[in-house]
């Protein structure tokens, strides 16, 4: 755990979010210590994504505050990087590897631009660090997943952001590019102190590098470190019915649903059925 004493990136106090009569999460307090690699993990429908929305500033509580270093949250933030679900571009589509993370740079820029000379070398460099040096003149949409997974996390890191917010990355990408792009992850946060918000189906992944774990069901969250919230007890509380938690050879199993917990949190969607 990161210690108390290092600063908040992002601060949530009393945060409730809810559609029309449909609650979310309520009564939300989170501090987020730079550096530190927060797992959002939960069924689908259960207000992740909207999480991410809330801190981009696209989409406002029901009640509560957000703070994004100690000021309030806004469109377009250079503080804030982030990696969208992985989708292919369509084929055909002009942009290279290298504009992509080019738009990261000045992208939202409305001064003067920088000079063609410092944004190539800022750009190769950006490349070169994420391992994308190799495609970085090939049309984005001839990447395969993984490919355009390095890209984007080098588009996200471009503006050197406070915190990143990762939205289910690892998202049809099979377990080689997995680990490659949560190591990648992983090591850009230690180098440039990012905080991370990390919304994933499924932890094992990313398990040896998270600090802590926000939960969602039922309207209801935990957070703590893995240890502290994936466990029988918690799960079997928040999806109102018995909940087995197995950890085998490094990873978590979640027995209760009809497919387990594994890779795909629907599985444990059917299990919170009827609760939400």
């Amino acid at each position: 755990m990161f210690p108390d004493t290092s600063p908040s990136v992002l601060s949530l106090r009393s945060a409730t979010l809810a559609f029309d009569d449909r609650m979310l999460w309520k009564g939300l307090n989170l501090e987020l210590k730079a550096g530190e690699f927060l797992a959002v993990l939960g069924p689908n429908g259960t207000g992740k994504t909207s999480l991410l929305k809330t801190i981009l500033g696209q989409q406002s509580l029901t009640s509560g505050t957000i703070e994004l270093l100690g000021g309030p949250v806004a469109r377009g933030s250079r503080n804030i990087g982030y990696i969208p679900q992985q989708k292919l571009l369509d084929d055909g589509t002009p942009l290279r590897a290298r504009d992509l993370v080019a738009l990261g740079i000045n992208g939202h820029q409305w001064g003067l631009p920088l000079s063609t000379r410092a944004l190539r070398e800022r750009v190769d460099s950006i490349l070169d660090s994420v391992g994308a040096t190799a495609f970085a003149n090939v049309p984005v949409a001839t990447l395969s997943g993984g490919e355009q997974q390095r890209v984007r996390v080098g588009q996200a890191i471009a503006g050197n952001p406070r915190i990143l917010l990762c939205d289910e990355p690892l998202l049809s990408l099979d377990l080689n590019h997995q680990r490659a792009v949560s190591e990648l992850i992983d090591s850009k946060r230690r180098e440039l102190n990012t905080a991370v918000v990390f919304v994933t189906h499924d932890v094992n992944p990313i398990l040896s590098m998270v600090d802590r774990v926000l939960y969602l069901a039922g309207g209801m969250f935990r957070i703590g470190t893995p240890d502290e919230v994936m466990r029988s007890e918690v799960l079997s509380y928040m999806y109102d019915t018995p909940v087995e938690v197995i950890r085998s050879r490094g990873r978590i199993i979640v027995v209760g649903a009809p497919d387990g917990y594994g890779a795909h949190d629907h599985d444990l969607h059917h299990v919170g059925e009827g609760h939400h």
